[in-house]
This record gives structure tokens, sequence and C-alpha cells, in this order.
């Protein structure tokens, strides 16, 4: 005699009337997930909008007030703040501005994720004095937020998704994440 399989099992559970779990894992899991699924779309379009909108204007903004930002970035003892005060607020600003109309998001994404790694080091370090501190700091946030966009990609709501439709054509761009 053969072993029932684990589908035949659940098969004749739930012709059984034993579907009390079934009944909880279709509402909590099943139907959430598919209503999520109509909203994909939303959370890297908020995520990239959200924080582009951050780092553009604190780019610009530092651009603006560089002799400052420069003694700011001495201060911290970052290296030549001559050379990298003018290039992280540059790369704040344009990868902030990328970000926002999905644009090379992936390749956006990791000079972002850099620049608060280096900030952390440099401003935050001697502020960490647990895991609870370190998390809380918001540059950590940002820091996943440009981890996950550098993965996941931008969302179909993007220019990377018009411009990955356009160039290759016969390829879905949900294959790029975008």
């Amino acid at each position: 005699m053969r072993r029932p399989t684990v589908s035949s099992r659940v098969a004749a559970n739930e012709d059984i009337g034993e579907t009390g779990m079934n009944v909880f894992a279709t509402v909590f899991y099943d139907w959430s997930r598919t209503v999520a699924g109509y909203f994909t779309w939303a959370a890297p379009l908020a995520v990239r909008i959200v924080v582009g909108w951050v780092f553009l204007w604190s780019g610009w903004e530092k651009l603006q007030i560089l002799p400052r930002m420069i003694e700011n970035f001495k201060s911290w003892g970052i290296p030549a703040p001559e050379i990298v005060t003018p290039f992280v607020s540059g790369v704040e600003f344009v990868g902030g501005l990328l970000l926002m109309f999905g644009l090379l998001t992936r390749f956006a994404a990791v000079p972002m994720m850099i620049v608060m790694l280096i900030a952390i080091v440099a401003a935050k370090a001697e502020q960490i004095d647990s895991l609870e501190t370190l998390l809380g700091f918001e540059e950590v946030s940002y820091f996943v937020m440009f981890v996950w966009l550098a993965i996941a990609g931008p969302g179909p709501i993007s220019l990377d998704h018009l411009v990955l439709k356009a160039l290759r054509p016969k390829r879905p761009p949900a294959d790029y994440g975008a």
C-alpha cells in the first residue's frame, strides 16, 4: 500500500472539514498577499521619492554652504575634506535626483550606501554604545533602504522601467526589477 503524499493528506483533511487553519491561512496569508500583489509598485516608488527628496535637498544645501561643510568634515576627521565634501554633496544631490525619477536606480543606490556608511563611521561612531543605538540612527535606516533599492530595483513606475522597455522590448522589465 502506498503512503499518502502530503498534498493528498491535506486534501483529505479539507474534505473532512478540518478547515479552521485553512481559513486562517486563506484570510491572513493568501488574501493579504493577493491584495498586496496589486500594490507592489507602491513600495519602491514611495522609498525612492522619500530618500530621493531627502538627499536631493541635503546635497543641495551642502553645496550651498560648502566652506562650513568642509569645516564639519574636518572636525569629523574625514581625510581630504576639500575634495571629499563637494564630492559627497554632489553624490547626495545627483543620487537623490536619480532615485526620485528611478533612473539608474541600482547604480545610484551604491554610492549612497557608501556615503551612509562613512557618515555612521565618521560622525556617529563615538555615540554607538549598543546595537539599539546603532539601529536607531537614521543613517542606518537610509542605508537599509538603499540596499533594498539596489537589490529589488526601482519598480515599474520609474524611468528605468521605460528605458528597459525601449532597449529590450523582448524581455519584460520585471526581469530587471524595474
